[in-house]
């Protein structure tokens, strides 16, 4: 059983057979990886026929597009109205999220301009029809402002669009499961047809994008953290060792959410500012999805030969910072989320996508660590704005004086009750 922010347990019986099934699923990939450049290696022209399996896996994910983009718009804006009447803690946070994830995303795009992983590839591909999914942002756009001017007499409506994208994740949660062979085959295919400058290129782009994620985290995140609040970073993430660890092991930072309410509360920051951060900040505040966005979204554009100007850079830009809400903590909607950028933006680059999943288990180790970092750092400073955060508690804890303790198990309410035992018996006079 595990500890959830309220102090109570669940059963782990559940969760850990999804998250096995999980993990059967980024093996699967790996191995139809390493299976695609092997057939790719050894005989490229039967590999370069292997292309329509990726765009099949390709064509599922086009397919979800407009759904996900459609649900994570709506639902992003109607939750800024909710978290904006939360006061003061709400709106230092929204502004905060709002910032940072267009730090990420810029950071993202200058490095992905600056190194140009993809460049040099020259793959072709037949030109994607355009589809709607363009006018469908638009129309996400106007939806959600609608619901929010509406006020309380929307609230319905949103819930029922929430339903709507917990369907729109489970399907695409099923489509994930073709990954593998879309990863075969995409891999196969741009191996054989490129040999190993596809692996170098590939290779180029993974590590661009971590050292640009602990950069970030150690950089701007650190920095922040340092002249706000006088905190070090490193000190704070050591105190969250063991929910990176989690976190690395599950390459999703949903399943340290708990522990993250319950570390920072006992760090000092008051509860109520741990209640309205943290959650919203798990849909708001996704740093790593927000350079991952970017950086593939450049690398698919030069390795397709169609590099994106300017313009498309900024309008792109623009749109991952409102597309990115809801992106993360859900298999395959950081794909669908980067589809759905290129579709709006060049519709011709959206079958490049199929390059990214090759890779996509590897990267999203970094960027779930980087959400978990930015929602740690972003409780802690918004709890000093408000003046919610006890600072000598903070230095006690980081220093470890004070260290976090487990809470001990306690019997689940599904468990029968033990029975209180039976009362000695009184003594009888003689």
């Amino acid at each position: 059983m595990t500890l959830t922010h309220a102090g109570s347990r669940r059963q782990d019986r559940p969760g850990s057979r999804r998250q096995d099934r999980t993990h059967w699923l980024y093996r699967s990939v790996i191995a139809a990886v390493i299976a695609g450049v092997v057939v790719g290696l050894a005989a490229p022209d039967t590999a370069v026929e292997l292309k329509p399996l990726g765009e099949l896996f390709v064509s599922l994910v086009k397919m979800m597009i407009t759904p996900v983009i459609f649900c994570t718009i709506v639902l992003g804006i109607g939750s800024v109205r909710q978290a904006a009447k939360v006061g003061k803690v709400g709106g230092l946070a929204l502004g905060y999220f709002l910032a940072m994830s267009t730090v990420a995303l810029t950071i993202g795009l200058v490095i992905g301009n600056l190194i140009q992983p993809g460049s040099g590839l020259h793959l072709t591909a037949g030109a994607a029809k355009a589809g709607t999914a363009a006018g469908a942002n638009v129309v996400a756009l106007l939806a959600g402002f609608a619901l929010q001017a509406l006020g309380p007499a929307g609230q319905p409506v949103l819930v029922g669009i929430g339903h709507l994208q917990k369907i729109v994740f489970k399907v695409l949660s099923m489509i994930m499961w073709v990954a593998p062979l879309g990863a075969f085959g995409a891999m196969a295919a741009v191996v054989g047809a490129t040999g190993v400058d596809a692996l170098k290129s590939l290779a180029v782009l993974m590590l661009a994008f971590y050292a640009t994620c602990i950069a970030f985290v150690f950089g701007v995140l650190g920095t922040v953290l340092r002249l706000a609040t006088g905190v070090n970073i490193v000190s704070l993430l050591r105190y969250l060792g063991r929910e990176f660890l989690l976190i690395l092991s599950t390459s999703s930072s949903e399943t340290a959410l708990p522990r993250l309410i319950a570390k920072m509360e006992h760090l000092g920051v008051s509860r109520p500012v741990v209640g309205v951060v943290v959650p919203t900040g798990y849909s708001f505040n996704l740093d790593g999805t927000a350079i991952y966005l970017t950086m593939s979204s450049l690398f698919v554009a030069q390795a397709l030969g169609k590099p994106l100007g300017i313009g498309a850079q900024i309008s792109l830009l623009l749109f991952m910072i409102i597309a990115s809400k809801g992106a993360a903590g859900v298999t395959g909607a950081g794909l669908a989320t980067l589809a759905g950028g290129l579709q709006s933006h060049r519709p011709d680059l959206v079958s490049g996508v199929g390059l990214i999943v090759g890779i996509d288990r590897f990267m999203s180790e970094a960027r779930a660590l980087t959400n978990f970092a930015g929602n740690a750092v972003a409780t802690v400073l918004v709890g000093g704005w408000t003046g919610e955060l006890d600072k000598t508690r903070l230095r006690r804890v980081l220093s470890g004086t004070e260290p976090y303790a487990e809470v001990p198990e306690s019997p689940s309410l599904a468990e029968p009750p033990a029975p209180a035992p039976a009362p000695a018996p009184t003594p009888v006079p003689a």
